[in-house]
């Protein structure tokens, strides 16, 4: 619509915004191009329709055609990305081989760009730029400035997205034509919940220091000498300092607590990307968890890039092995199971809004007290974190924030991981109650 784009609302996220009388006004067109929305297409019927014929269908990781588990050989890729290099290997590969003629993914922003965010999407034309975007960016990003691109300069485009992101593009394509011309190539990053740009904010008070002093962030700072999965954020500063400290030590750094999460990844049911023609993830289980080199787990779902991908494996330019669904769904276990059982939690008790149409079917039981409570801990925590941070920040009390995350995390760690006194008075409510149905 005329007008609208994306604009940061004050918990640091980014949302549509339009003239007076813009969100009362429906829109089916609208209605069948939001990833979210019940009357769009489901990821089943999108994968349907792009990889009906792929050999394989798992409930959790979607159709594909081969999965892999390992890094890319060729000097440079792993040693630049959080995981394995992979992404930025494809990218790269695609771009090189002349299947397009541009990558769209997340890099650092130019000082141009509204708001003056940390990250934003560009587009790429050379592997050298490709490069500078490799690492995660756990930060609110949105394509409608890369769009706008893709409409006004023909060519080839391989898009670099989150599962409902990608969603969103397949969605697009089926209502623009010039869209479903050009964008050719679709790659799928796996995805626990978007983190709000505040996140940033609270890790440099923590660190010290604030906001405008930070040049950039390294969310993953990588160390060949640590297990991969201890995650460390490295703030490089706009003095030429650096501050940096490991995730665990900051009063909201377990990710799986839910600080700073969007609201909407409560009903998303996608953690692999299964609209995408490849997606990657890290690979969560040992020995590669250990591995601080970094490992990717790889679903390919396209038969083009499948047979990319087994030319390079076969030049020895990629390491990769085969396995199979069940082992991707083991190295992203706790994501499929929030958003699985817990999304079946948390459908059956949400009552407000639209009704949503999910893939999962709302419902509370069987599942014991404890892990409702957990459930539970993560949803108020998700939406609290962003209120008590907005309070914190106008009241120039970083403090105040701090001290709530601390007392937050240590409830929601007890009830998930007996830790503390906490966590011991809750194993022995949950002893006694178990005793009880058993007498």
């Amino acid at each position: 619509m005329p007008g609208a784009r994306m604009r940061w609302d004050p918990y640091g996220q980014l949302k549509p915004a339009g003239p007076p009388g813009w969100y009362r006004n429906k829109s089916e067109a609208f209605s069948r191009q939001c990833p979210f929305s019940p009357k769009a297409a489901d990821e089943d019927a999108l994968a349907l329709g792009r990889f009906g014929s792929a050999p394989y269908h798992d409930l959790a990781i979607g159709r594909f055609e081969r999965a892999f588990v390992g890094h890319a050989a060729e000097p440079g890729f792993r040693e630049q990305g959080s995981s394995g290099g992979m992404v930025s290997w494809v990218a790269a590969e695609l771009l090189r081989s002349g299947k397009v003629d541009a990558v769209v993914h997340v890099s650092a922003a130019t000082d141009d760009q509204e708001g003056s965010p940390l990250f934003a999407y560009r587009i790429s034309r050379s592997v050298v730029e490709i490069g500078r975007g490799a690492k995660s960016r756990y930060y609110p990003t949105e394509l409608s400035e890369v769009l706008r691109a893709i409409r006004e300069t023909p060519g080839r485009y391989a898009v670099v997205g989150v599962p409902c992101f990608i969603k969103a593009i397949h969605l697009l394509r089926a209502a623009d034509a010039v869209v479903a011309e050009r964008v050719t190539h679709t790659l799928g990053l796996f995805c626990g919940h978007m983190k709000s740009a505040h996140m940033v904010d609270s890790f440099a008070w923590q660190l010290g220091t604030e906001l405008d002093r930070v040049r950039t962030i390294d969310f993953r700072l990588k160390n060949s000498h640590r297990p991969a999965n201890w995650y460390r954020a490295q703030l490089s500063l706009t003095d030429g300092g650096s501050a940096e400290q490991d995730w665990w030590h900051l009063a909201d750094g377990d990710w799986g607590a839910g600080f700073f999460q969007n609201s909407a990844c409560n009903f998303c049911d996608d953690v692999v990307a299964e609209t995408a023609d490849i997606s990657f993830g890290d690979a969560w289980v040992e020995p590669y968890s250990s591995d601080g080199r970094g490992t990717n787990v790889v679903v390919v779902r396209s038969p083009e890039l499948l047979s990319m991908l087994e030319a390079a494996i076969g030049a020895h330019r990629l390491g990769l092995e085969p396995v199979d669904a069940a082992f991707v769904a083991q190295t992203q276990a706790a994501g499929l199971r929030h958003r699985r059982e817990g999304l079946a939690y948390r459908l059956a008790r949400s009552r407000r809004g639209i009704r949503l149409r999910k893939r999962v079917a709302p419902a509370k039981a069987p599942l014991p007290m404890r892990r409702r409570l957990v459930y539970r801990s993560r949803w108020w925590i998700s939406a609290l974190s962003h209120h008590v941070f907005a309070i914190a920040r106008r009241l120039h009390a970083p403090r105040l924030y701090i001290c709530w995350a601390r007392a937050a995390l240590a409830t929601y760690q007890a009830l998930a991981y007996s830790r503390g006194r906490l966590g011991r008075v809750a194993d022995l409510i949950e002893h006694l109650g178990t005793d009880g149905k058993g007498g």
